[in-house]
This record gives C-alpha cells, structure tokens and sequence, in this order.
C-alpha cells in the first residue's frame, strides 16, 4: 500500500525524469541519473528531498563498499541534478567524495585474436557487427545507431552520430568493411538501419524500426570471448585493422 511519502516521492521522481530529457542528455546518462535516484530512494525509504550530510556520508560510504567508483559518480551526479532541477537547492555537501584518479588503456585484441573472435562467431549479424567495431573504432552504442545513410562510400568514411559528448564525428571506411556491410545489406534490405533487430527473423529485419539488442549482442560476445579463451591484459595492444571476417 502506497503512503503519502511514497506518493511525494514518484512526482518528484517524474519530474526528474522530465528535466533530464528537457536537458537533451543522452538515454544512457538518463538511465543512469534515474536510477541513482530510485536507488537513494530505497536506501531513505522515499524520503530524500531534505538529506543532512551525515546521511550523505552513510549513504554513499556503503555504496564504495559496494559498487564500482563509476556507480558511485553516476548516483553523486544524478543527485546533484535532482537538487539543482528538481529541489532547485544548493547541494549540501560539497567536496563530500573524491573518486581516486586513475587512466587505463583499454584491451584491445591483436588482429590474430580478432580473427579467431570472428571465426568463432556463427551468428552472421553478430560476426558482421563485431568486425565493424572491430575496423571502424566503434562503441558499442555507436555501431548499434549506424544506419545506411551513415556509409558515405563515394568519400571512404562514415558518419558516426551521437557518439561521447553528443558530438558526431567521421571515421573512415575500409573497403572490406564496406563490402562487407553492402553484402550484409543486401541479406535484410532494411531502408533504414545497418544492423536492424533479429527479433522478427530475416524476414522482419527488412520492416524492423530497431537495431539489435544490446543485451544480446553482449552476451554473444561474452559467449565467444570464453569460447575463444581471450583474456584481459595490460600490455601487448593493437590499435584496429580492417580484414576480412574468416
């Protein structure tokens, strides 16, 4: 049964919801700064509009303890912009958290590890779509929006839109990925998207309005990475090289 609290508690949730997407953030921070709070929510039992700094340290010293400094910056930030859009208070707690400083390279798989990613995928839209990345330097988000209009062949680039920081960029455009994408294309024929959802079979990918799901072609990696035995290491990287998928 819901109480008056409760009921207080998703106006103001609704709300914030309302001025993120006012903000023009994108969906992932969105999700992210809604989700710190229902998170701080739970911890307060709905009660979170008049929060002491003491309970500001308790609350986020438990979430160190138990989440990665990337959730503990991500509930900071959309608590924040819940004071400042929502409370349109001043934070009460400056300089309560100092994430440590730290700058790592990313894994990246020489080009023998991503031939055997790539022979070991059996899925031809994951293998298509995991080889793009691979060529094009994409992330994850980044080769999921790509649509046909994004492949300018007469120029050998690519348009990449929405990618970090809202800003768009070009890439070039390896002949073999091209080839690659323009015989994939020719499989699904949807007007609009490179990589449309599987959801429908090949038959519904041609009218699909959706790029494949995330999840699944997370887990599709994750599945090929073990299967292939690729591990994390901190030295030995390759920057990305357009070949053909075996």
């Amino acid at each position: 049964m819901k109480t008056p609290t409760d009921d207080h508690f998703e106006r103001q949730y609704q709300t914030h919801l309302k001025h993120l997407k006012l903000k023009g953030l994108q969906p992932k921070t969105i999700e992210a700064y809604a989700r710190a709070i229902r998170r701080i929510g739970d911890y307060f039992d709905h009660q979170i509009d008049a929060l002491t700094a003491a309970q500001l340290t308790d609350y986020f010293t438990d979430l160190v303890a138990s989440h990665s400094w990337s959730s503990v910056k991500l509930d900071l930030y959309g608590l924040k912009f819940y004071y400042a859009h929502v409370l349109r208070q001043p934070w009460v707690a400056p300089g309560l958290i100092k994430p440590p400083r730290s700058q790592r390279l990313p894994d990246i798989v020489t080009v023998d590890e991503a031939r055997r990613l790539f022979a070991a995928t059996r899925v031809v839209s994951y293998r298509v779509f995991y080889f793009t990345l691979y060529s094009l330097g994409l992330r994850l988000g980044e080769g999921l929006r790509l649509q046909v209009g994004d492949i300018d062949a007469a120029r050998g680039r690519v348009h990449i839109r929405d990618a970090k920081g809202n800003r768009d960029r070009f890439v070039p455009l390896p002949q073999a990925t091209h080839q690659i994408l323009r015989r994939f294309w020719q499989v699904h024929r949807n007007p609009v998207l490179l990589f449309p959802n599987r959801h429908g079979g090949l038959k519904g990918a041609a009218s699909a309005t959706t790029p494949m799901d995330r999840g699944g072609v997370q887990t599709a990696l994750h599945q090929v990475v073990e299967s292939c035995s690729l591990k994390k290491r901190s030295r030995h990287t390759a920057c990305a090289t357009a070949m053909p998928p075996t």
